[in-house]
């Protein structure tokens, strides 16, 4: 089987821990910034960062409509915090001008767990993960208000729910990457391998 390539959304956030993630779960990892590097990757990771830059930056880097155009055709993606944010079809409390790429029926609430001063860890217990719970950091984190009938809801905390999937489309609040624990890398890393099986 031969590796898939997935790229890592290199406009703003922390994109080096997720390049080394996914290179951890056995893909080959690439930042991506423009249309011609988004066409040469299997999926694609939208980090964490603060969400309004990163719309508008897409937008000024032309990657944007290049970008709803392959998750719409079912490239999958994951977004952790912010690129949660941006994987949603609406947010609750927008920015002026800010835009999502969309992809999941959800609706996203900004920043609902608290300013950076209250980010926190905490154990989340994610289906499709095996093992031990995940060690999810919170920061500035975004929770989902509600889902539509596609979207199933992967993990809660505290009563609210912190990570979601809609077909290829995968979505946490937190921040995997920054744990050294790479088991959602690589729930995200099968989504590719079986994505590309049923194209092939």
């Amino acid at each position: 089987m031969n590796t898939p390539v997935i790229g890592v959304l290199a406009l703003q956030g922390d994109v080096r821990e997720h390049l080394i993630a996914l290179a951890a779960a056995d893909a080959v990892a690439r930042p991506v910034r423009r249309p011609e590097e988004l066409a040469e990757v299997d999926g694609l990771v939208l980090p964490g960062g603060e969400s309004t830059t990163i719309s508008k930056l897409a937008v000024l880097f032309g990657v944007m409509e290049p970008l709803r155009a392959r998750v719409r055709a079912g490239m999958p993606v994951y977004g952790t915090c912010a690129g949660m944010i941006m994987l949603a079809d609406k947010i609750l409390d927008p920015r002026s001008g800010q835009e999502t790429i969309g992809g999941i029926d959800m609706i996203v609430r900004r920043n609902a767990f608290g300013r950076q001063n209250e980010s926190f860890e905490a154990a989340v217990d994610v289906k499709g993960v095996a093992g031990d719970p995940v060690e999810g950091v919170f920061i500035r984190a975004p929770w989902v208000e509600s889902v539509g009938a596609e979207t199933e809801v992967l993990a809660e905390h505290d009563g609210h729910i912190v990570a979601v999937r809609q077909g290829n489309a995968l979505a946490t609040s937190f921040h995997p990457e920054l744990t050294g624990d790479h088991r959602v890398h690589s729930l995200f890393v099968d989504m590719v391998h079986a994505n590309r099986a049923t194209e092939s």
